[in-house]
Parts: C-alpha cells; structure tokens; sequence
C-alpha cells in the first residue's frame, strides 16, 4: 500500500495537486450524521405514525428502539467512518427518565444530557431539529396554522429547541446549527396561497425573538418543493425560505431532494455563497422525489463537493446527511452514506481547481474537458487508502457490521 500511495501521490504532484495537504485538510472535515437512519425516524417521545409526509419503507430486522440502542448502533458506525464527525438530532428524540413526559413545548436541555454525554465520549458536536411533525398538533398544519393555539406550541417548541441548540454548543465546545423545516402545505389547488405564508413568517419572527448566541447556534432554514399531502401547494418554499433568511441575516439550508429533479444544489451553491457568509446542505439522495435514499458517490454528490472545495468555502458550508432506509441494515446505511461523502471531499480535494479556473478563462474548453476527464481515472483509490490506514481502517467493514447485526440486531425482536 504504501508504494501504490507514493506512485499515486507522484501523480497527482504532476497535476500540481499536494495529496498530503488534501488528507490533512479531510481529516478535519466534519460531516453531521442524522441519528433519524437508526431507528426510521420513530423517535422517543410518542407512538403513533409518523406524519407530516414523512415515510420509511422497509421493515429490516433490528431497528433501534430506546435511546440505549440506537447510541450502541450509532457509536458502531462511527467505529467505521474515519475522522471526528457531529451528530444531528431532532427534538422528538428527548429522552425522558423517571416517568417524567412533557410535550414538545417543554422540553430543556435536561432532556438531552445524556445525548451530550454521548457527544463528549466521542468528542462529536451537535446539530439539532425542531421536530414538526408526528404528533398530534402536527395534522393539519404548524407555523402556518389559523389555529392560534396551535401556533403557539409550535413556536414555544422552536425556542425550547433554539435554548438546547446553545445548550448543546456551550457543553461541547462546538457551534451548533439548528434546522427548523415544516411540512405544512395543502394536497390540492389553495385558495389562499399568501395566508398560511403570512402566518409563518409571523410565527418566525416570534420564534427569534428570544436572545440567543447567534456565535453558538446558527439557525437555518429548509425549503420543500412539496411532499406526500402537500402536492400542490408547499407554505415553505424555495422563495419564502431565500427571502426570510436574507430578511433575518439567517443560514439557508438546501436538501438536494427538496427541488425539482431537474434542478441540481451543486449549481445553486455557488449563487448562495455570494449573498450568505454561511450555508447549511442535508446532503441525500432522491429518487425521482425527496425519498430519502443512502447517499452514494454519484455525479451529483461528487459536484456538491467540488462546489464546496474549488469556493474554499469549507468554513462556511455546513454538511449534514438526511436519509432513512428500512430496507437494508441501518449502520451500514450510515457508514455508506458518511464514507461516500468524504470520498467525494477527498476526489474534490485532489482536483487542480486553480489550473482548471484559468483554463475557462482562457476559453481552452477543449483542454478543459480532456483534463476533467483525465482526472476521472486518476489513482484516487490509493489516496482513500491511505486515509483509511491513518484510522487504522480499511474498505472491509462490512463483515464488522454482518457480526454485529447477528450478535446484537437479530436479537431485538424488530
């Protein structure tokens, strides 16, 4: 290995690209791993089905159930995945001791204590969700509700959420980000397009008011283009999203599956970096739709990359997985997911993006493509291993999982 490295680092030297400052500049990449993959986005804090156009498919063997169970799944995964990483929360995953239960309006950061001792064991950060949805002041509509009651909730539930979001950035010294995303919309032609809009950017605006650390917790805020029971009409869309968060000096949030399948994030990221000093991406995979599949090293990922690394804008991107796949074993979804990812930050890393610029510039298109496709069978795989031995990690992890899924996963009864 070490010879296959150094012929493949000679190479790329060739192209003027230092691998080892790549591999340095990986190591201290963190991805944001959802902890919604382990358990079908069930969480703790009700029973009932899940909602709001949220949908697993699959019923694989071993889902995790308690709190206990799907840290032991996550802190597997993480064995696997090379480097220090964050993990992602969302509300509805409180864990509640003592009998105690209180609705999503009162939840305090007592209730993820244990989510940051989990964090400080594995020296990992966290980012957080308000969780507007599943549950049953989630059935019509949230933020955009006529309902004034039901508005209120859910804007006491986004503060409770923005206090546990700088509760968790002050115990583990890492800023935490804050997504807040609704699923209010109407399946068929509205009326009234303006109302609900209004209504949720009313809602927002109280939802800020309370003072926080905006140095500790950067809020963001998700768009949809639409969903299961939101069809023909989505309140927080592209636009209202763009314009709020430009209004409020916030963080935009893009999931490249809440766009029509025709549109790619990889292009859009470039236009964002110009007007916001911070953007937010749930990196995923859809599948003619915002299905939620395990993000693979496909095109479009590997342009996500590119985009994030040629901008230097590592500093300012915050990258984060959002997928939920009950149809196969559900660690080695995450380490799939996580690995690929960094795969394509390590190819994008490994690219001459200063040598490829002047070649545009200089309008040699033709020169252009036959270095981008010259850099498409470069020896990349040698470089990934290498970043693997440096974790004493190697590409045969999937025995590892195999293991755990007969001696622990098969044992659950789910």
């Amino acid at each position: 290995m070490n010879e296959a490295y150094e012929r493949a680092k000679q190479t790329y030297a060739s192209y003027g690209v230092d691998v080892e400052k790549a591999l340095k500049i990986l190591e201290n990449i963190k991805i944001s791993m959802h902890c919604w993959q382990g358990d079908d986005v069930h969480g703790f804090d009700q029973s009932g089905p899940l909602s709001g156009g949220i949908a697993t498919t699959g019923n694989y063997p071993g889902r995790a159930t308690t709190s206990e169970e799907l840290m032991q799944d996550m802190e597997m995964a993480l064995s696997l995945i090379p480097g220090k990483h964050k993990i992602n929360l969302h509300a509805s995953y409180a864990i509640f001791e003592d009998g105690e239960i209180v609705d999503r309006d009162a939840i305090k950061p007592k209730h993820f204590q244990k989510w940051v001792d989990f964090a400080k064991k594995h020296q990992l950060g966290i980012d957080f969700n308000p969780t507007l949805f599943s549950h049953p002041k989630a059935k019509k509509a949230t933020l955009s509700s006529i309902d004034e009651d039901i508005r209120k909730f859910w804007i006491q539930h986004c503060q409770a959420c923005i206090r546990i979001s700088e509760y968790f950035a002050q115990e583990t010294g890492q800023p935490c980000v804050m997504n807040i995303w609704i699923p209010d919309g109407l399946k068929d032609i509205p009326a009234d397009r303006l109302g609900p809009r209004k209504r949720f950017k009313d809602s927002l605006d109280e939802i800020l008011s309370i003072p926080y650390d905006h140095e500790l917790v950067y809020v963001t805020l998700e768009s949809k283009v639409f969903g299961i029971g939101m069809e023909s009409y989505t309140v927080g869309s592209s636009e209202f999203c763009i314009n709020y968060v430009n209004e409020k000096h916030l963080t935009p949030l893009m999931d490249n599956g809440h766009y029509h399948p025709m549109e790619y994030v990889s292009d859009k990221i470039s236009a964002m970096l110009l007007f916001h000093e911070h953007l937010a991406l749930h990196v995923t995979r859809p599948v003619r739709w915002d299905s939620d599949h395990v993000v693979l090293l496909d095109d479009e990922t590997k342009e996500i990359a590119k985009e994030i690394i040629r901008n230097g804008a590592l500093d300012r991107v915050f990258i984060a997985l959002d997928y939920f796949d009950a149809s196969i074993n559900r660690i080695a979804a995450w380490v799939i997911g996580m690995r690929n990812m960094q795969k394509a930050l390590l190819q994008a890393l490994l690219m001459p993006h200063d040598l490829m610029k002047k070649m545009q510039d200089k309008e040699d298109f033709t020169g252009l493509m036959v270095l981008q496709e010259q850099m498409k069978s470069m020896p990349f795989y040698d470089i990934w291993q290498q970043f693997l031995n440096t974790y004493d990690m190697d590409e045969c992890w999937y025995e590892e999982v195999q293991a755990y899924e007969k001696n622990v996963l098969r044992k659950r009864g789910v």
